[in-house]
């Protein structure tokens, strides 16, 4: 199914400036493959780590996790606790 993903601003530079990509995927770590495949320049910022929102709610590091096109999806920079 295709899933809209929403690109933080410093990402945008690596996808032509498009702030949503549309991908085929059915869980995070299928999103963030597709993504990658379709903007190889993505992958370093992807494997230094990246938090995902889906719905509001950060998934920690679940790639399993499911994603369906009615969600919305943020991939923003890695938040980290304090």
């Amino acid at each position: 199914m295709t899933v809209k993903v929403h690109l933080w601003s410093g990402l945008r530079t690596l996808t032509g400036g498009q702030e949503v990509v549309e991908v085929e995927a059915s869980t995070i770590g299928e999103m963030l493959r597709e993504l990658v495949r379709l903007h190889p320049a993505l992958q370093a910022p992807i494997e230094a780590g990246v938090s995902v929102s889906v719905d509001g709610r950060i998934m920690a590091s679940d790639l399993t996790a499911p994603v369906s096109a009615e969600d919305e999806i943020y991939l923003m920079q890695r938040l980290r606790g304090g």
